[in-house]
């Protein structure tokens, strides 16, 4: 089957993937906090970033590789982290770092995914960054950079956004708890499910059919206490990092070491006197925060406070929305919800099919906008495109 043909936008993806997926699990993918109103303004924001087209350039050969914290990267984005990944789809973790390392580009894993550092070693590629939610114990700490380390990832990445669970409401209300129990009411929404029913069973079939954090596995007793409904265990673990604390992982970490969750400008200078190698600016998808700028709004001020290299995710959807983030003054490009929805519409084959969709739309306007390479974009001529208002 030609997958261009009928999958040949990430819209098509998450249209597919929604319909693969049981609605609990969706919510999770989909879902923001509050009304949502940050997530719709990551979107609107980045429809409003116009280009204007250069003509007679002749033929062109588009050039998207780039080189990112001393990495040499084949296209300018890659994979964010996901806290359980492996809810959305079965191995998503392991299919999303065997792609990454095929299409060289980074691969994130988090904290609190379903696989551990130790299982995803044999997967990883040659950029493979590890995402810390901050471990309050020391020694936890150490333990695990040591196993980060040793499993094969080179980037270091504090999430510094979530200091307290967050309201999703939407998840709430379709029935999620964490751990993720299958209840009746679950279970009615797999049964409608089938494809990823049968995979979870087959892939947690240890676990009771359900993935859990792997990685917390030795840390967390048995004994733990309860949660909200929103919270994970790794909140019993977990502190509200400060600026003593991002002194500690820069003393303790040996690698690239990338601060994600960054939104005022005023923060770019003593992270850089830290030593941090990388600022990550992120509204974290408008998962955490409903009161919060659109990220993309947020990037040239940012840029215009800072030397360091700058990552850029939330309200990503195609190639264009890459090549806005990169002219308005970001390094690299992360993606978090399209590779997932890659996964549930398609499987194995999704993440590949997804990374060759964004390509061939990268090169597509960059043809349009008379582009060679990505060094290019600071020539291009940048518009405001006033959206239109519904009569």
């Amino acid at each position: 089957m030609d997958l261009h043909q009928h999958y040949p936008g990430l819209s098509d993806l998450r249209r597919r993937a929604q319909q693969r997926l049981p609605k609990f699990v969706w919510e999770y993918l989909d879902s923001g906090t509050g009304q949502e109103a940050t997530k719709r303004r990551n979107r609107s924001a980045l429809d409003q970033i116009g280009f204007l087209p250069s003509i007679l350039h002749g033929p062109q050969q588009v050039d998207l590789s780039t080189r990112f914290l001393g990495q040499d990267c084949a296209l300018p984005f890659g994979f964010s982290p996901l806290g359980m990944s492996g809810l959305i789809w079965p191995d998503a973790e392991g299919h999303l770092a065997r792609c990454a390392a095929r299409q060289n580009i980074p691969y994130s894993l988090s904290t609190v995914a379903s696989q551990s550092p130790e299982d995803l070693a044999p997967h990883l590629g040659g950029d493979a960054w590890f995402q810390l939610y901050p471990p309050k114990d020391e020694e936890i700490r150490r333990d695990m950079l040591a196993r980060a380390r040793t499993a094969g990832f080179n980037t270091l990445v504090l999430t510094v956004d979530v200091p307290v669970a967050s309201r999703r409401e939407r998840q709430v209300r379709s029935g999620l708890t964490q751990p993720p129990r299958l209840t009746p009411r679950l279970l009615a929404q797999v049964a409608q499910c089938p494809a990823w029913a049968f995979g979870m069973a087959r892939h947690h079939r240890h676990e009771g059919g359900m993935p859990h954090m792997r990685t917390l596995d030795k840390y967390i007793s048995e004994h733990s206490q309860s949660l909200s409904s929103t919270a994970h265990i790794g909140y019993l673990l977990r502190t509200s990092p400060d600026w003593d604390y991002v002194k500690w992982l820069r003393d303790n970490w040996q690698g690239a070491f990338v601060i994600k969750g960054v939104m005022r400008p005023e923060d770019a200078a003593p992270l850089k006197q830290i030593g941090v190698d990388a600022l990550w600016v992120s509204n974290h998808a408008g998962r955490q925060f409903d009161g919060c700028p659109a990220t993309i709004e947020m990037l040239p001020e940012i840029r215009a406070a800072s030397t360091l290299p700058l990552i850029f995710d939330s309200g990503i959807e195609g190639g264009l929305d890459i090549l806005r983030a990169l002219a308005l003054g970001a390094d690299f490009v992360m993606l978090g919800r399209a590779p997932h929805f890659a996964l549930a519409a398609l499987g194995a084959a999704g993440p590949d099919h997804l990374c060759d969709i964004l390509r061939k739309d990268l090169e597509a306007n960059m043809g349009q906008l008379g582009l060679k390479s990505l060094s290019d974009l600071a020539s291009l001529q940048i518009r405001n495109i006033p959206l239109q208002s519904d009569p």
